[in-house]
């Protein structure tokens, strides 16, 4: 499945639904006096915009990478997907705006039955539209698109609200179209900045996917030879390029040879079966004997620190003295300097004649 082209011909199939919406909700917006229909059919208007974003979106961002963007140009979908999210923003506080007028200052609507048919029809066509934008938006992921089927979902809503108020109109005489519309305007903006403060948090970069975590991890340690993996760090230059590291401990007395063939056998199956491109360090174990017997004494240590999430990376460096470890910490620790001196003055009481080195990680993968 070639994803780009997934994307740009379910964006067309978006522009011309909505243009045909668009040209039947502004005639029967005019027929009927309709501010609400109206307003309608200029929010399907925002849709075509919105698909064609997408479109130039996914052209930019399949771009090569350069000289200036070694990482490629995937994240300009990003930007497609804040432009999409500030235009139903904008669509749901003109709707604000249009609906207390209408509130103030009523004018009296003509509904007729063919009218409230062809609105029933719309309401169908952007919920079942919406439903399927969307669908496709999660299985190629793709931002821009699982924002315009929310829109076009959301829009449906608005539709039926149009709807109610037009069938209370037609049965009752009663205008309700502005106070209607001011309950879908709320629901609009609150979706629009839902959407927005999602794509903000993948380009300011968020935590990465547990399943996807741990499914590495897995993966990474099936490999004959790899004792642990840890320090994931993945960074996301578009929703299909990932960039990733990790540290693998491997017994200490491997050759360098050894290391090479099998983290090159690892970055090559990984690619191969994740699409990620994965940069490899190395931690040596070396923990038998006294070496043993100091880890036992951390490890024993560190079970009354509840922020301590991890211990990882141990290693003692005998001609020079040096012990080496990492330990991952909760980001809600606001005293990390202090657990860590504490830990080395309990080991030194019992293994004084050592330094010891400890980096302090944070929580960053699952």
């Amino acid at each position: 499945m070639n994803r780009d082209k997934v994307i740009i011909k379910t964006s067309i199939l978006g522009i011309l639904v909505n243009i045909i919406l668009v040209v039947f909700k502004a005639a029967i917006g005019f027929l009927v006096n309709s501010i609400a229909i109206l307003l309608d059919a200029i929010n399907n208007l925002t849709d075509v915009l919105s698909s064609i974003i997408t479109i130039f979106g996914t052209r930019l961002s399949n771009k090569a990478p350069d000289k200036e963007h070694p990482y490629g140009h995937g994240r300009i979908e990003y930007f497609a997907s804040v432009l999409i999210s500030e235009i139903i923003l904008f669509a749901g506080l003109t709707a604000v705006k249009d609906s207390i007028t209408k509130i103030m200052y009523p004018e009296e609507a003509n509904y007729s039955i063919i009218s409230l048919i062809i609105i029933t029809i719309a309401v169908a066509v952007k919920f079942v539209f919406g439903k399927y934008v969307k669908g496709i938006g999660k299985k190629v992921n793709s931002g821009s698109l699982v924002a315009t089927g929310q829109d076009a979902f959301m829009d449906s809503i608005l539709s039926f609200t149009t709807l109610i108020s037009g069938i209370i109109n037609y049965v009752w005489h009663l205008n309700l179209e502005g106070y209607l519309g001011a309950v879908i305007s709320v629901i609009i903006i609150k979706s629009a900045l839902e959407m927005l403060k999602k794509t903000v948090d993948s380009l300011l970069g968020e935590r990465a996917d547990k399943e996807l975590s741990i499914k590495l991890k897995n993966r990474i340690t099936s490999f004959e030879g790899v004792q642990g993996a840890y320090d994931l760090n993945m960074h996301n230059y578009g929703p299909s390029k990932i960039v990733a590291s990790i540290h693998i401990q491997v017994i200490n007395n491997m050759t360098a040879e050894q290391i090479h063939i099998l983290t090159r056998e690892i970055e090559y199956n990984i690619f191969k079966e994740f699409g990620i491109s994965l940069t490899i360090g190395i931690y040596a174990a070396n923990d038998k004997g006294e070496f043993g017997d100091i880890k036992k004494t951390i490890v024993n240590i560190l079970k009354d620190y509840k922020s301590i999430l991890q211990f990882h990376g141990f290693y003692v460096d005998s001609l020079k003295n040096n012990v080496y470890f990492d330990l991952v910490v909760d980001f809600d620790e606001k005293n990390k300097e202090k657990i860590k001196d504490e830990i080395v003055n309990k080991i030194k009481e019992k293994y004084p004649n050592y330094n010891y080195n400890i980096i302090l990680d944070s929580d960053i993968s699952d």
